[in-house]
């Protein structure tokens, strides 16, 4: 480490104090790591990392670092275009791809949610030229020095009149973009994302990412998983796999796999579980396995309320990356980091598992991922267990039809060993009390799903009253990812293997994927007829030679009416599923699912959205290079979760601890139930709404009706 300049920062006191020398070492190094194995010019990537924040050795932004420095109302200083003044150091064959690595890092070029990119400040500030390269003479020297100290050949002073060209050579460039995914910006953010990380998280080796991970423990067989003896040796590109619920989808998808794999399930329960199962799997090999929990940063400006979305691309070129789609999206709508996650998935695998679970919004984006994925050269590989046949004949025609994709399906023979359950309907919701009653004395484990957390609230807050002395638990999407994960750990190790106890747990749609519980009875509220049959899989999921031929019992509420106790589904769907279930304890019948499926979606409308927010339309990029939108078109609509709050309580330790100390402390929540209600936003981390403590407890967690302002603590006048 050179000491020589480590009084000049790339970043302040509150995130590090980082010297301006390290950061721009550590972003160079992961920058040539990246480009080696894309295949890009590494000379450029050095240059490009180096000089892409080489201007924070501005005194204007060293003096902003420091709060006894405030900068003068109104003045917006860019370290971006105090950088492109270092252009003329740079070999002229060069200069076009490192301006695309320095210029946009942080902001569009234009149309900048903050009003800050850099046509946007050429156009609206007169000054904007003269305000950065005030005393560029003076202290440009500084900065020389470090690009010397880091290996940057040809140091020599820059006049004036070369750096003021260089900014108006750099305006001309941007200028002319057309549409298209710039690598260089991809390549830039990846590694300076990912060296931030570093800084706060620790270091990894390097050696370790772009690593093709060992799949060959997926290789395992048993006849009670009837897809372990399918072979996935096949010429074809693509997979679509439809089994039901414990016929050894995971294992038969990762075998498909060539390279790095990016593996999506839709709940943070599922990817929890995946990543836990898939890293104690792979313990013994150099894979490199990580976990995506927050989908994105979300910024909102106080002063004029506009947000703006940022996709996290922790740890680029790691071996295994388990996530839910809302990363991807990012390819789809352009949101502040695209190019990067681009870059990253080009040529990969990518396991897109459980995809039937997910809304028509939902469904209709994933279409788009595909499309997209397609183009970046990624071998895709589809898992379900039920899926409308039309939702499926798309996906196929998406993937280059049957030349290119293995279709596997299980035979009628083997659908009919998966049948396990006996299906009830309750049109009077007062009958569950009867049923709850019953299982309890019978000592059985028993499982209650709901639609909507604030249903699922209520009802344990009712079971708590009623059984004070049974065990229960509540799992839902909105507790601290710390408290979520203890939860989880609490449901499969304790509540799933209790015998001959009786214990309740209340749900909502997060045990649906991916979480290797069974329990002996289920009452649930009425969902579509694919995520039902996902969640009857929590039901006599234990599948052994004896419990074959075998059923338990589901009971099944019939749906609400009203739009807004039905969200997140719409009535019509649901009371379509409640008419095609079986009743009266008849069995359902694995082979008769799909006939079903297609009976509530006969022609699958995917919804009537607007597309006008895509950025790649019929195989060519839509939006101009350089520049990304400020949030996804349909981040209003998506059901995955869009930002995230913490408790007053938390604030402080938010405040001092690393990345992963932050995180556990994070709330997952909708933006508009929140928004609105929070007095605070911080400007750190994940930018988090700060929520009253009142709002949130380990049994409850996170009550929208307590996120109000009467609710915050009061603070004593001394």
């Amino acid at each position: 480490m050179n000491k020589t300049h480590d009084n000049i920062l790339a970043k302040g006191e509150q995130n590090g104090c980082t010297s301006l020398y390290q950061h721009l070492h550590d972003v160079a190094e992961i920058a040539t790591v990246i480009a080696r194995h894309k295949n890009m010019n590494l000379q450029t990537a050095l240059e490009g990392a180096w000089l892409h924040d080489i201007g924070k050795a501005s005194p204007i932004f060293q003096n902003s670092l420091r709060s006894k420095f405030p900068p003068r109302p109104g003045f917006v200083f860019r370290h971006e275009i105090a950088s492109i003044f270092f252009l003329p150091l740079i070999e002229e064959n060069h200069r076009d791809d490192v301006i695309e690595m320095i210029i946009a890092h942080h902001k569009s070029v234009y149309n900048d949610v903050s009003d800050r990119g850099f046509w946007d400040l050429y156009v609206n500030d007169e000054n904007c030229l003269a305000d950065h390269i005030k005393d560029f003479d003076i202290w440009s020297q500084k900065a020389l020095d470090i690009l010397q100290s880091l290996g940057l050949s040809n140091i020599r002073p820059i006049s004036m009149e070369e750096a003021e060209n260089s900014y108006y050579y750099a305006l001309d460039f941007c200028s002319r973009k057309k549409p298209g995914c710039s690598q260089w910006r991809g390549l830039l953010m990846a590694a300076d994302h990912m060296a931030s990380a570093m800084e706060s998280e620790g270091k990894i080796s390097l050696n370790r990412i772009f690593v093709s991970p060992d799949l060959r423990f997926y290789s395992r067989t048993n006849s009670l998983f009837p897809l372990s003896e399918i072979s996935t040796d096949s010429h074809k590109k693509h997979t679509i796999v439809t089994a039901p619920t414990g016929a050894g989808k995971t294992d038969f998808l990762l075998r498909r796999c060539k390279g790095r794999v990016f593996y999506t399930l839709p709940f943070q329960a599922s990817i929890n579980a995946m990543y836990d199962r898939i890293r104690q799997d792979l313990h013994d090999t150099n894979a490199l396995v990580v976990l995506l929990h927050a989908a994105s940063e979300l910024k909102t400006d106080k002063d004029s309320g506009k947000i703006e979305e940022c996709i996290m691309q922790r740890l680029v070129g790691a071996s295994i990356k388990v996530m839910t789609p809302h990363q991807m999206a990012s390819i789809v709508f352009g949101i502040k980091g695209y190019e990067a996650m681009a870059l990253d998935l080009s040529n990969c695998d990518v396991i897109l598992d459980e995809i039937h679970t997910y809304s028509n919004t939902i469904q209709a984006i994933v279409l788009r991922i595909i499309e997209v994925l397609v183009a970046l050269g990624c071998r895709i590989h589809v898992g379900t267990a039920t899926m409308p046949s039309v939702l499926y004949e798309k996906i196929l025609e998406l993937l280059g039809g049957k030349r290119n994709v293995y279709e596997v399906r299980l035979s009628r023979e083997v659908l009919d060993g998966f049948n396990r359950h006996r299906v009830y309907k309750l049109n009077n919701p007062d009958d569950i009390t009867s049923i709850i009653s019953e299982a309890v004395n019978k000592k059985q484990k028993l499982l209650i799903v709901c639609n909507q957390v604030k249903h699922a609230q209520s009802i344990y807050s009712l079971l708590s009253d009623r059984y004070p002395n049974i065990p229960r638990m509540l799992i839902h999407s909105r507790y601290k990812r710390e408290d979520r994960t203890k939860l989880e750990h609490k449901l499969k190790y304790t509540f799933n293997v209790m015998d001959n106890a009786p214990c309740i747990v209340v749900s909502t749609q997060v045990v649906e994927v991916s979480l290797d519980i069974s329990f002996d009875v289920m009452i649930t509220e009425c969902a579509p007829i694919d995520a039902l049959i996902q969640r009857f899989g929590r039901i006599n999921r234990k599948r052994t030679i004896d419990t074959i031929g075998h059923y338990k019992p589901v009971y099944v509420i019939a749906p609400y009416k009203e739009e807004k106790e039905a969200l997140p589904y719409t009535p019509d769907v649901l009371a379509c599923t409640f008419e095609v279930l079986p009743d009266s304890g008849n069995i359902l019948n694995e082979n008769e699912v799909q006939r079903m499926i297609d009976a509530v979606y006969p022609k699958n409308k995917f919804m009537n959205i607007d597309y006008s927010g895509t950025i790649f339309v019929d195989g060519k990029w839509q939006l101009k290079q350089l520049c990304h939108y400020a949030k996804a078109a349909l981040l209003d609509s998506l059901d995955i979760n869009s930002i995230v709050c913490i408790t007053e309580d938390d604030k402080e330790a938010y405040h001092k601890g690393n990345a992963v100390e932050r995180a556990s402390l994070e709330i997952p929540a909708n933006y508009h139930s929140i928004a609105h209600q929070c007095s605070e936003q911080l400007n750190i981390g994940m930018h988090p709404f700060v929520v009253p403590t009142k709002a949130y407890s380990l049994e409850l967690g996170l009550d929208y009706d307590l996120c109000k302002t009467e609710h915050y603590q009061s603070f004593e006048i001394l």
